[in-house]
């Protein structure tokens, strides 16, 4: 068991607690990106910034004013960027999966990639350059059968 892990355990963390806290906040980050996906979200901010706007002349455009709109706006931001990467290393994982099964129940499909995103940078660099080779050889029959059938 690696350090941090150890760590939550002699906190007392059972995995039941764990998993009950993480689905708990993966539902709660889905319900969150679908609303703030949403038209109504984007109108509601419009909204408060136009209030917000309108109500600088009665607060006399003071700081306090300017303070409401920018600790807002930095809040909202803050946690809207772990809503957003959580659900985005979600659907990262979802479409891996399904891309991982394509490729297994392909005929001829090379398994060795299954795993891809695991591979450190060179290794993805060299497949990445040998993808481009196949690809320009491929590209070069293509044209040598044009030019044969003409």
């Amino acid at each position: 068991m690696n350090e941090p892990t150890e760590r939550i355990n002699k906190l007392g963390s059972s995995p039941k607690k764990r998993a009950y806290w993480h689905n708990l906040f993966d539902r709660f980050a889905r319900a969150g990106a679908r609303m703030t996906g949403k038209p109504l979200a984007f109108n509601i901010a419009i909204l408060v910034i136009l209030i917000w706007v309108i109500t600088g002349p009665l607060f006399g455009y003071s700081d306090t004013w300017q303070l409401i709109i920018n600790t807002a706006t930095t809040i909202v931001t803050f946690l809207m960027v772990f809503l957003i990467q959580h659900t985005q290393n979600r659907d990262t994982d979802a479409l891996q999966v399904k891309l991982d099964e394509l490729i297994r129940v392909i005929e001829g499909a090379n398994n060795e990639l299954l795993d891809l995103e695991e591979i450190g940078e060179d290794e993805l660099l060299h497949l990445h350059k040998h993808y481009l080779e196949l690809a320009r050889l491929s590209r070069e029959a293509r044209k040598q059968r044009v030019v044969s059938s003409k």
